[in-house]
């Protein structure tokens, strides 16, 4: 079997150019490693907030590097070049609008611009796209909420099997 990857995706324009240090998706990468007991292969990605790099490059995780989950952050609220929700939509082929309406319930708790987000997720082909915020607080947050159904969706998808750590993290799968 081959080794189960995951997309780590990060859009962003001073990130992508180096003018500061990607803090958010290495906050991704620190919940994969602690969620999952599978062993993964982290498959990442620091781009600039452009729709057509955005799409092509959730394409190539999915299509070509065969990751299972892709996970964004960046690119979700309301300002113009914020567009990750706009490409997530246009390469998906179903879409997914429970996983950012909890993520936007949790939020809430912390912050009232939770609003003004626009996560969201979707299916393109055998993966699983989620898209979050840019802030590594407000992405362990967001991730704690949804991820315990994440592997059940993979199932549902056919993809790999995902074992999570039940210590961190407890996936929900139905009783067979």
């Amino acid at each position: 079997m081959s080794r189960i990857k995951i997309g780590v995706i990060t859009a962003s324009d001073r990130a992508s150019a180096g003018i500061y240090e990607d803090i958010s998706g290495v906050a991704i990468q620190d919940a994969m490693r602690d969620y999952l007991m599978s062993e993964h292969e982290i498959v990442y990605r620091c781009i600039p907030d452009d729709q057509y790099t955005i799409e092509e490059t959730m394409m190539e995780l999915c299509d070509r590097a065969g990751c299972c989950l892709v996970v964004t952050t960046g690119g979700t609220g309301p300002a113009k070049r914020d567009v990750t929700p706009e490409a997530t939509e246009n390469v998906c082929e179903k879409m997914m609008p429970g996983f950012g309406e909890l993520m936007r319930q949790v939020s809430l708790k912390y912050v009232p611009t939770a609003i003004l987000s626009r996560q969201t997720a979707g299916i393109r082909g055998k993966s699983l796209i989620i898209n979050l915020p840019g802030k590594p607080k407000s992405i362990r947050e967001c991730l704690d909420a949804v991820f315990p159904a994440v592997p059940y969706c993979i199932d549902l998808i056919e993809g790999p099997y995902l074992e999570c750590n039940p210590e961190v993290m407890k996936a929900f799968r139905p009783k067979q």
